[in-house]
């Protein structure tokens, strides 16, 4: 069937593209369409246009934040949170690398915090391990509870254009599932992270490396620290306009009538986020010292213009395919997912690890699972399995936990899948979906 042929060909550009990296996943999607539109005679899908300009709003005011130097502020306080309480670091560390995440809607701001992290436990002689690897995962688990992340804009930009006659899911009742049901998994890998592997003095392995001088004085080293470093009123001022137009935009989230009326409704949330991202980010400007040249060159906005080509290509040739299938499609799995919709949380989880990017497996999938009837009730439960590319190590967070952890305890295992992130991230993912089940149980979304 063309369908099939189809589908591997799209699997084809997501597995390259993943395995080339950067902006070569969204480019593969390049090939993809014009195969299907030049070679099956397929008429092109739609780009998600709406989600890429508010991927492109956050990333913007979150760039802007790093370049202002506002972002040392939060990971300063990060800090002083966990130097203060050393014994509980294996539950506080990826709380604290989560809670960082949810304000500045990437996972990146979490390579500060890791030799940091290492530092607080092997000065406390804890296994760093525990924290590393929860700290890694609950920093990429913490993007589906971001009022601000690219997953969630785009999630909330496709329930937009959901069928209408089910609950209406909007920017707040999202968020409303998805932050306690992020919490309740990054506690679970806390209380999993508090006793995993063996106690340093008891570890073997450990205890024969450190024997050496020089090893024990590389294991131990000195401390990395943020403490010392000098803030100016700037900084401050940076991330209180940042935190203060995200509180802004909850706030018109939750109270839809403190939004304009337009065509007789209240704004859309997706443009509401796109104001108000610009906004913050051009007020960093104006009331700091920020260089706006230093905006488009660091790793916030590198990654956050990487993911929106991704997006660009990937939604553009998914919709391309299964828009042109999706009577059959309807018939074939509509009663399949409702009996069983958990395959829809699977089928994010894979397509999450072949893309390594959650805004891109929702982009993906999102669609996709609405078109063939999966209710948006399901969706918004089962939407942290959208992260699973903790399966394989090869995730820049989990590969630099790897590096920072100069005792050696947080590793790539003989078979590579048993690595230390496997398990934190099955039991983190798994606690989420669970707990948003219920959630929107409990809410009657499904």
């Amino acid at each position: 069937m063309d369908i099939l042929l189809q589908v591997a060909i799209i699997l084809a550009c997501l597995f390259y593209g993943a395995r080339k990296g950067g902006v070569a996943l969204g480019l593969l999607g390049g090939i993809g369409i014009v195969i299907m539109t030049f070679g099956f005679q397929l008429a092109p899908g739609k780009p998600p246009v709406d989600v890429m300009l508010t991927i492109i709003a956050v990333v913007a005011a979150s760039a802007t934040l790093q370049a202002s130097g506002g972002l040392d502020v939060l990971l300063q306080l990060a800090e002083k949170v966990l130097r203060r309480n050393p014994k509980y670091i294996s539950v506080l560390a990826p709380f604290v690398t989560c809670l960082l995440t949810v304000l500045c809607g990437t996972g990146h701001v979490v390579y500060t915090m890791l030799p940091i992290i290492y530092d607080v436990a092997i000065k406390n002689d804890i296994r760093p391990e525990r924290p590393m690897a929860a700290s890694s995962v609950a920093s990429q688990m913490g993007i589906m509870a971001s009022p601000v992340s690219v997953a969630v804009v785009s999630l909330v930009a496709f329930l937009a254009k959901a069928p209408a006659g089910g609950p209406a899911i909007d920017f707040v009742t999202l968020l409303s599932i998805s932050i306690p049901a992020t919490l309740a998994g990054v506690l679970a890998i806390g209380m999993f992270s508090w006793f995993r592997g063996k106690d340093l003095d008891r570890d073997q392995d450990f205890q024969q490396r450190i024997a050496d001088p020089d090893t024990r004085n590389f294991v131990y080293g000195d401390s990395a620290t943020l403490l010392g470093k000098a803030l100016s009123a700037s900084q401050w001022t940076a991330m209180w306009i940042f935190i203060g137009a995200i509180a802004v935009v909850a706030l018109l989230g939750a109270f839809p009538s403190l939004r304009p009326l337009v065509a007789g409704k209240p704004l859309s949330m997706v443009l509401t986020i796109q104001m108000f991202m610009l906004l913050a980010g051009a007020a960093i400007i104006v009331f700091t010292k920020t260089d706006p040249m230093a905006i488009g060159k660091n790793e916030v906005f590198r990654a956050g213009m990487i993911a929106v080509v991704a997006v660009f290509g990937i939604a553009w040739m998914a919709d391309t395919v299964f828009e042109a299938h999706l009577p059959a499609l309807k018939t074939a799995l509509t009663d399949l997912v409702k009996a069983h919709p958990w395959t829809y949380a699977i089928a994010l989880l894979l397509v999450s690890k072949l893309v390594n990017s959650q805004a891109a497996a929702i982009s993906a999938m999102v669609p996709v699972g609405l078109a063939i009837g999966v209710p948006p009730g399901y969706i918004v439960a089962f939407g942290a399995a959208a992260y699973g590319y903790y399966i394989l190590p090869t995730y820049p967070s989990d590969l630099a936990a790897i590096q920072f952890d100069r005792s050696g305890t947080t590793h790539i295992g003989k078979y590579v899948v048993n690595h230390s992130f496997i398990l934190p991230g099955l039991i983190g993912v798994a606690t989420s979906c669970v707990t948003g089940y219920l959630l929107s149980s409990a809410r009657g979304l499904l």
